[in-house]
């Protein structure tokens, strides 16, 4: 006969270890969203009030990094440290590129 038991989500994994690997992933993809979603800001004012050609290339360049950091950085296990750090640099640069105009 089949075995109908429940079976953990991963080998060796059992009930309150599969739901802590679930809660930690779920952590991990929200911090990963909220620092895309502050590259995707800081984009929209470099596309409101930057010059024409720079502005395009900056703010869909920024979101590019900012989401390929921060794939990177949950691959890493959560070592937000690098997106974080260029976040702030992008939203300097873009600061100091509307003062200038």
């Amino acid at each position: 006969m089949a075995d109908h038991g429940h079976a953990p989500l991963q080998p060796g994994l059992s009930g309150i270890d599969a739901a802590r690997a679930t809660y930690e992933g779920f952590l991990r993809w929200s911090v990963m969203t909220a620092i895309i979603c502050c590259y995707v800001l800081v984009a929209l004012v470099t596309f409101r009030f930057m010059d024409y050609p720079l502005n395009l290339l900056v703010g869909f360049g920024g979101i590019f990094v900012g989401a390929l950091t921060s794939l990177i950085a949950m691959r890493m296990g959560g070592k937000w440290i690098l997106p974080a750090v260029l976040l702030v640099v992008y939203g300097l640069f873009v600061a100091n590129n509307i003062h200038m105009s």
